[in-house]
C-alpha cells in the first residue's frame, strides 16, 4: 500500500504578527536569497495575496510569479513587498 503525502502549508502556522516577524527574522539570519524569497511568499499567502497586491500596486498574478521557485524578481519589487507586509529587519522596520 502506497503512502500518500500532502504538501506542508507553513503559512497556516503563521497566525500572529509575532510569529510572522520571528519567522522572517530567522530566515534573514541565514542570509540565503532563495530562502528569503520563499519566506516572503509564505508570509504573503498567510496575509492574503489580494491584500498585498492592493498595497504594492502589483497584480496578484505578478506576485505569484515573483514567489515562484527559480524566480529572480527585481530588488525594488522585493522592497515593495517587504514594506507592504510591514516586516522588520534586525529590529528596524524597512518602511521607516
Amino acid at each position: 500500500m502506497a503512502l500518500k503525502t500532502i504538501p506542508f502549508e507553513f503559512e497556516k502556522y503563521l497566525d500572529s504578527e509575532e510569529m510572522i516577524q520571528e519567522y522572517f527574522s530567522q530566515v534573514l539570519e541565514d542570509g540565503d536569497s532563495d530562502e528569503i524569497l520563499d519566506a516572503l511568499g509564505v508570509i504573503a499567502r498567510a496575509r492574503g495575496m489580494a491584500d498585498l497586491a492592493a498595497k504594492t500596486g502589483l497584480g496578484r498574478e505578478s506576485l505569484y510569479k515573483t514567489f515562484a521557485p527559480g524566480a529572480k524578481p527585481r530588488f525594488d519589487t522585493i522592497l515593495k513587498v517587504i514594506r507592504a507586509l510591514g516586516l522588520h529587519t534586525g529590529g528596524r522596520n524597512v518602511a521607516a
